[in-house]
């Protein structure tokens, strides 16, 4: 690298560090006390001991990586198991497991793309999904953030060769997309659409806001996820109709030219999965009920606060600054929260970002929402 080169980021970063844009890496200890308001592990399996002696079992019969791509070497039994056991829970012919979600979107979107296609965007789609727009090079619109008459203005416009793009429960705000009438304007102008369900994985039902919303399974939706939240573990799914799985296994560079995940978090995830099904009810309830007290206890200390839909809350703040300074407070008074700044935000409005964890205590997690209300900027 040149010197003007290193002189330029050099330069930026200063720019970046006077917009209050600075980002830090925290090492996080494996006894941390800290309550965990920031992370998504919102239903407390991540060291769930169920969870982790299949991993561990796992771990002492493959070793610690899968050791290739699915296709050379890394295809396990556990795998397998998993992809099944994904494509029951959300209701679809097959399900294909990849190293992460983000990897899941980028080769959904390059899988879906065509010469010609132009996909429709939600103002609020997660970084993924933009990334996986770009590298395909494909034409996008973006569609303005849930608002059902801008998509089929869009549509009208564009005709056939199209495919929207949506979360279902958004990343940021935490707020939920109009998935019946989304897919209702899609089998209208016969277009795919392409749900990341995240967030809704094990926490809007068992099997995610599509499932609930009636539409799984459907010819024209595919479906991704990562199994890095709900179910405390790492990796991502597509799940769609056995032909575009069989499309995908063919030809997508990111299963194809990746590593696979290792047999010892795909077992893991398997486990996870078991009890979001099997006891996953009573979980979720707590969790919807965490998050309304939340919501409740932020509201009436006059925060700017959205309502959540799952596990996510969104907190504006004045400014970066001042959500770096509130994010700070609250860690050095014992709670980690989400600090969002652009270009984290859709909006470019920064906010703290608080996640629902029912692995918390319950008095531990009320006064973790205590402090997120006493630590903020005057």
């Amino acid at each position: 690298m040149s010197d003007a080169f290193l002189s330029t980021l050099a330069r930026k970063a200063e720019l970046r560090e006077a917009a209050g844009l600075r980002r830090a890496l925290r090492h996080r200890e494996p006894d941390e006390p800290m309550l965990d308001l920031a992370g998504n592990d919102y239903l407390g399996l991540a060291r769930n001991a169920q969870v982790l002696d299949a991993a561990t079992r796992a771990l002492r019969e493959y070793g610690l990586g899968a050791t290739g791509s699915r296709l050379v070497r890394g295809s396990t039994v556990e795998h397998e198991k998993l992809e099944r056991e994904l494509a029951h829970l959300l209701n679809f012919d097959e399900a294909l497991v990849y190293s992460s979600g983000y990897m899941a979107n980028l080769g959904a979107i390059r899988a879906l793309a065509r010469p010609d296609t132009v996909f429709v965007l939600d103002a609020h789609a997660h970084a993924s999904l933009i990334d996986g727009c770009r590298l395909a090079g494909v034409r996008t619109i973006t569609a303005r953030h849930n608002n059902l008459d801008d998509y089929e203005r869009i549509l009208a416009e564009k005709g056939h060769d199209a495919v929207v793009v949506t979360e279902s429960v958004f990343s940021v705000d935490g707020d939920i997309a109009p998935l019946r009438e989304l897919h209702a304007l899609c089998t209208r102008f016969d277009v795919a659409l392409l749900v990341d369900d995240a967030h809704a994985l094990g926490v809007i039902g068992p099997g995610g806001a599509v499932r609930e919303c009636g539409l799984a399974g459907k010819a024209n939706i595919v479906v991704t996820a990562t199994l890095s939240k709900a179910l405390g573990a790492a990796g991502g799914v597509i799940a769609a109709h056995q032909t575009f799985i069989r499309h995908l296994v063919d030809t997508s560079r990111t299963f194809l030219y990746d590593t696979a995940l290792s047999p010892s978090v795909a077992a893991g995830a398997r486990a996870a999965l078991h009890i979001i099904t099997e006891r996953g009810d009573q979980l979720r309830t707590e969790l919807h009920e965490r998050a309304a007290f939340a919501h409740q206890v932020f509201t009436s200390a006059g925060l700017d606060v959205t309502s959540p839909a799952a596990g996510v809350l969104s907190i504006a703040a004045p400014s970066a600054d001042a959500a770096v300074i509130w994010a700070r407070s609250c860690g050095n008074a014992g709670v980690a929260v989400g600090c969002f700044r652009p270009p984290s935000t859709p909006d470019r409005r920064s906010r703290l970002r608080i996640t629902i964890n029912v692995g918390l205590r319950a008095d531990d997690f009320r006064k973790a929402v205590s402090v997120v209300c006493d630590a903020r900027p005057s």
